[in-house]
């Protein structure tokens, strides 16, 4: 009669027996290279100061719209790139000299420029051909990267309702953006069973999104405690919004990419895809933590 296991040693074996529902999907150690070579460069430009940040955004959203671009002309979108690029460029740096206000002037200044630019983009000759349908995904395109970017930007001199350092803003914000990458892959891989979205993300299921819950909610009192000094429960909100706002961004750059038929926007960070296949989470993110200080401000 074979000897009576213990539970001790059920649960042992269980544990070794465990092993991933689903493929990862992706070289995980070239992603894992870059994914920290990106962190330092960001950790290296917050230490430097605010136009460090500012120089790496602008940077990072003028890459990003051109990378977007390139795939919509692929896709026989006639979106005009260079005033994207420039228009970006000028929301951009206009936040960073004049707030949400210098913002709103260059967004208004590029959507007016965008609308009589693409009008003539045959010349006068000849009659725009969908006019409208190209004018609304340039628009979308300035609002999804350059806008979000800038608001990005106006964290690194925003006041916060706690006093500290605004670069620890920042490190809480890309912190509760990690923690949901990191717990919905560890959680989606292991346990994902159930599909949140799968017209639009087939791999994306409510356990890995559970996981993104639990490490942000986690994270995100962590980063309230130890770098805000603010209560466990702001950081708990905290947490749980920026997961929100970097899952509907994943979702938001699945559709995207699934309308134009492509699988990453580009090939420029291995193991990762495209450079807006990384800051698709990060760029609502960075909306809903100017909009979270806002509100705590105003309150």
């Amino acid at each position: 009669m074979p000897p009576r296991r213990s539970h001790r040693d059920r649960v042992v074996e269980e544990l070794r027996g465990l092993k991933p529902r689903n493929s990862a999907g992706r070289n995980v150690p070239v992603a894992i290279g870059v994914g920290v070579a990106l962190g330092a460069l960001v950790i290296v430009c917050l230490l430097l100061g605010s136009m460090a940040w500012n120089i790496m955004v602008a940077v990072a959203a003028a890459l990003a719209t051109w990378e977007v671009g390139q795939r919509l002309k692929e896709s026989d979108w006639q979106v005009p790139r260079p005033v994207l690029l420039v228009g970006g460029q000028l929301m951009i740096w206009l936040s960073v000299a004049y707030g949400a206000v210098g913002l709103v002037m260059g967004l208004v200044l590029t959507l007016m420029i965008l609308l009589v630019s693409r009008l003539f983009l045959h010349g006068t000759q000849e009659s725009p051909r969908n006019w409208l349908r190209d004018v609304s995904v340039a628009t979308f395109v300035l609002l999804w990267i350059p806008f979000c970017i800038a608001l990005a930007a106006r964290l690194s001199e925003m006041e916060n309702p706690w006093g500290v350092d605004p670069r620890f803003v920042i490190v809480t914000f890309m912190l509760g953006v990690v923690a949901n990458d990191v717990g919905g892959y560890a959680a989606g891989v292991f346990f994902g069973k159930h599909p949140m979205a799968p017209r639009v993300s087939p791999k994306k299921s409510w356990e890995g999104f559970g996981g993104s819950l639990l490490l942000g909610a986690a994270v995100g009192i962590g980063n309230a405690i130890l770098l805000l000094g603010a209560p466990w429960w702001q950081g708990l909100v905290l947490g749980v919004a920026l997961v929100i706002a970097a899952t509907l961004g994943d979702l938001v750059e699945s559709q995207f990419k699934r309308d134009l038929g492509i699988k990453d926007m580009s090939s420029m960070l291995p193991g990762h895809g495209g450079l807006m296949d990384r800051l698709d989470g990060m760029l609502p993110a960075a909306a809903m933590t100017w909009l979270l200080l806002r509100a705590l401000i105003l309150l």
